[in-house]
């Protein structure tokens, strides 16, 4: 479950520096503690990102780390693409209006 909530942020950030090198961070800020996280950001071309994250049943033999959050950006299209998602004991789940949805 870490695994996926790091590779979800560093997909952020991969996303955010492959659109333009060039932009500039408009917006910053996080709070990182032993049971809880968040953090957000926006740049100057339109990418941003918030996510929180809270540490469940700590200690035990079922912790896991429950984490919401949203992230958009400007396709090569010019469309505003915008995601929001949830990560925990269920997986990944995303939802945005230009992802397929299961039957």
């Amino acid at each position: 479950m870490k695994f996926l909530i790091v590779f979800v942020a560093l997909f952020a950030v991969a996303l955010a520096v492959s659109i333009d090198a060039d932009a500039t961070i408009l917006k910053q800020d996080s709070d990182v503690g032993p049971v809880q996280y968040n953090y957000g950001y926006e740049t100057s071309n339109g990418v941003s990102a918030q996510e929180a994250g809270q540490l469940l049943n700590a200690g035990s033999d079922h912790e896991s780390i429950a984490v919401k959050g949203s992230y958009q950006y400007v396709g090569d299209d010019g469309v505003t693409y915008s995601v929001s998602y949830i990560a925990d004991e269920n997986g990944f789940q995303p939802q945005g209006a230009h992802l397929p949805v299961a039957p």
